[in-house]
């Protein structure tokens, strides 16, 4: 596989995030169209990450395939005594290889800390999962000027929580402002590139080398119409994707717009 980006071998990902919606035979359905179509992508690594009860469904059309599948949040905790939690290692159990940590929505709507987000991170890390770590401001803190110091904040939690050397070893970062998740709203390409230059740098902080490898997406309001302008950023290297994933043809067209070239 040729070297994309000019850096390394940091294969784009395309990950579709469906949040809570979906049937059993939407998914099936779903599911179907993306296997059929993404073979003709295969400079781009697929993934989608479904809601709990459907996960065995992903298993058992994704095995044996390049799609990944994973969960959407995780239990800080181990398995035991916690009502209504899914435990990383039943997410193992069925499949994943991925998990999404301190998705926007997590935060606002469940109370998830910066410190409770670092836990889940390294609870993944340690049944093998790989997080896909989501980083983000509101409207007031892009107002405010406070952008990078608010990403900036949220990926120090994880990065400095408990003392383990693989911290950036086989994990994800997205960019997703909270601003323009499900609005219809982006930052220009640029602005965002500034976002992810600044989250590369701070992690060449701690492991240079790491650095490098690791892939940063952008997420919020992706659709095919302006993913590429987000895709020919240097550090750019792929998307998390809610709505525009809930349809075979929209999210397939995003991927496509990964142009090795970059």
């Amino acid at each position: 596989m040729a070297a994309l980006k000019g850096v390394g071998m940091r294969r784009p990902l395309i990950a579709g995030n469906w949040k809570m919606q979906g049937t059993r035979d939407s998914v099936r359905e779903l599911v179907e169209g993306i296997l059929s179509q993404m073979s003709s992508y295969a400079h781009v690594e697929w993934a989608v990450f479904s809601p709990f009860p459907y996960l065995r469904v992903c298993q058992e059309q994704c095995r044996g395939s390049a799609l990944k599948w994973g969960g959407q949040t995780l239990s800080e905790h181990t398995p035991g005594a916690f009502t209504g939690e899914v435990a990383g290692e039943m997410l193992v159990d069925v499949g994943c290889e991925y998990v999404i940590v301190g998705h926007s929505e997590r935060r606002q709507y469940f109370g998830e800390t910066n410190a409770m987000v670092a836990k889940k991170f390294h609870r993944a890390r340690e049944v093998g999962l790989k997080p896909v770590l989501c980083v983000g401001e509101t409207e007031s803190e892009r107002k405010e000027g406070k952008t990078l110091k608010i990403v900036a904040e949220q990926l120090e939690a994880v990065l400095t929580f408990g003392d383990n050397p693989r911290a950036l070893q086989d994990i994800v970062i997205a960019y997703e402002p909270v601003w323009a998740i499900g609005t219809g709203l982006t930052p220009s390409p640029e602005d965002a590139e500034t976002v992810h230059r600044a989250i590369r740098e701070q992690l060449r902080q701690i492991d240079p080398g790491a650095a490098e490898k690791i892939r940063l997406l952008y997420g919020g309001s992706v659709k095919p119409d302006n993913a590429a302008g987000f895709f020919q950023q240097k550090n750019i290297d792929g998307a998390l994707i809610g709505g525009a994933s809930l349809k075979v043809n929209s999210f397939i067209e995003i991927g496509r717009c990964y142009n090795p070239s970059y």
